[in-house]
């Protein structure tokens, strides 16, 4: 419905409702309306879901089409990072916001900084989805607001072709809400459980949701040892509830995310059951580092499977942890991507140890012989030290090509002496094409960074501290924060106005009329900002 159709209906209904609500204005109630299209958590789950459906249809037509996301932590960082993609770029097409169970362990849980290991209080991550939804409503809030106030005053001063400029803007407004990747780590819990937390975290705006094969109670971060595996089986339930938990709430084209982090997890806590040689059970316990074992010579303790007429011991750690096979890691990936997709995921996600197309690509390859449009959601993640990791690859390719290396050092190549060289040069061109050159080789369509703005808030945090605790004092603000702010346009120079005060004097006005007590008249300090 457009601007003017929304005020001629609101029209209709306040004239039906006589004298009593003489005194509402039809055009305002229109504008509060036009700033609060989205009701509930629920209608921006199924209004982002068939925009991620979309995209995924896009990019299975040509790999081009792949999306990107960053990780965040609060509303603001999620509020600023969309109004600077929309000022950039002129639309969030593609874009959308990816939440680390990472960062909610490590900011915001109310035992304080964790580690990942899913200790931190399940409701933190719907509470989070939620917030962040609420400041993206607020930036399509705030920039609305601003064109009505455009709209006012082209209208006032008889401006025809600035008004329907204007109107035609606020009828093809493009929201800042949307789709959320959101991390429910190994699901906190059994399939119930994950099937009860999947639910609030779809009710607050969630449209996808990721979910790993560790152990819940075992669960590691995925760049980090000592990670725990689960059965195919166990997996699957989760996955199950999940759909289950998205079609309850009306939401059916929600997305799964399914995790594989057998990699990188060399151990499983339980033997898969069985019942014939060959079935996924069976698949399962392959893996598993074994010893023969000769009856005569059996151990108190011991635990036995068979194959092939053999009785076997899988070896058991003092944790009472079974380990798999040496070598194993890039069979169990693709047995894992396999078996989830044929049991209702629609992504997928490779933890991997480092950031190469072709490691990724092999695995993707043996996916898409079985099921040829896999897709990938791939974390570009922190964890990795991209610069080394692409200087060694581009050393390692011109070493076999027989290029000369010698004045190379293969283990020293993070050294800022290499930075001028060609090799670096190189290996930079490679980082800056690495999402490109893998959603056409690898099957990704989409790429994230789990957790970019907890390093670049302590980037920016120490520089500013460097400088106003040191010599430059005020001036160290001054100058690297808020001139660049004025000079680059950065929306929140005037932090009064993003923290809704305009909104506010809008809201007063339509309550209020000519009594209202703004806060933006002569005398607010913003307008010192008014050329920004």
């Amino acid at each position: 419905m457009t601007y003017s159709a929304r005020i001629n209906e609101l029209n209709e209904t306040i004239t039906a409702n006589g004298a009593p609500w003489g005194a509402i204005d039809a055009e305002s109630a229109a504008r509060m309306v036009v700033q609060n299209r989205f009701r509930t958590g629920l209608d921006i789950a199924r209004y982002t879901a068939k925009i991620m459906r979309a995209d995924m249809e896009a990019y299975d037509r040509d790999p081009a089409n792949y999306t990107q996301s960053l990780g965040t932590w609060h509303g603001f960082i999620a509020q600023q990072k969309m109004i600077s993609i929309k000022k950039h770029f002129g639309s969030t097409k593609r874009r959308y916001l990816y939440l680390s169970g990472w960062m909610v362990a490590a900011l915001r849980s109310e035992f304080g900084p964790l580690p990942d290991q899913s200790m931190h209080e399940k409701t933190s991550v719907p509470a989070l989805i939620g917030e962040l939804y609420t400041f993206l409503k607020q930036a399509d809030a705030r920039e609305l607001g601003g064109l009505f106030r455009q709209l006012d005053d082209a209208k006032a001063a008889g401006d025809a072709v600035n008004t329907h400029r204007l109107l035609k803007e606020i009828d093809e407004h493009e929201t800042h809400v949307v789709p959320i990747i959101a991390d429910i780590d190994a699901g906190f819990g059994n399939a119930e459980a994950t099937y009860l937390l999947a639910k609030k975290m779809i009710e607050a705006g969630a449209c996808a949701l990721q979910i790993e094969n560790q152990v819940s109670d075992e669960k590691q971060c995925g760049h980090q040892d000592g990670k725990v595996t689960v059965p195919h089986e166990d997996f699957l339930q989760k996955i199950r509830a999940i759909r289950y938990a998205f079609l309850e709430l009306g939401v059916p084209e929600g997305i799964i995310v399914a995790r594989t982090d057998s990699l990188g997890a060399g151990l499983t806590k339980q033997i898969a059951y069985s019942t014939e040689p060959g079935d996924l059970g069976d698949q399962y316990n392959a893996f598993l580092d074994c010893d023969e074992v000769d009856p005569a010579s059996i151990t108190n303790g011991q635990v036995f499977i068979s194959r092939d007429g053999k009785l076997l011991a899988p070896k058991r750690l003092p944790s009472n942890l079974y380990q798999f096979r040496t070598g194993t890691g890039e069979d169990r990936c693709v047995l894992d991507c396999i078996t989830a997709l044929q049991n209702g995921a629609d992504l997928l996600w490779i933890e991997t140890e480092k950031p190469h197309v072709e490691q990724i690509a092999g695995m993707v390859d043996r996916v898409r012989e079985v099921i040829p449009n896999a897709k990938l959601v791939y974390n570009n993640s922190p964890s990795f030290n991209w610069t080394l990791n692409f200087r060694q690859q581009v050393y390692d390719a011109w070493a076999e090509a027989g290029k000369d290396v010698s004045a190379y050092e293969r283990d020293k190549l993070m050294s800022v002496d290499y930075d001028a060289t060609d090799l670096a040069a190189e290996a930079d061109e490679k980082i800056r094409t690495f999402q490109a050159d893998a959603a056409k080789r690898a099957g990704i369509f989409h790429h994230l960074i789990t957790l970019p703005t907890y390093h670049t808030a302590a980037l920016s945090t120490d520089n500013l501290a460097r400088e106003y605790f040191g010599e430059q004092a005020m001036l160290g603000y001054v100058k690297n924060v808020q001139r660049e702010e004025i000079r680059q346009g950065i929306a929140c120079v005037k932090h009064q106005n993003m923290a809704g005060s305009d909104i506010g004097d809008d809201h007063k006005e339509y309550f209020a009329g000519e009594a209202a007590l703004k806060a933006g008249g002569k005398d607010n300090t913003m307008n010192q900002f008014a050329a920004a």
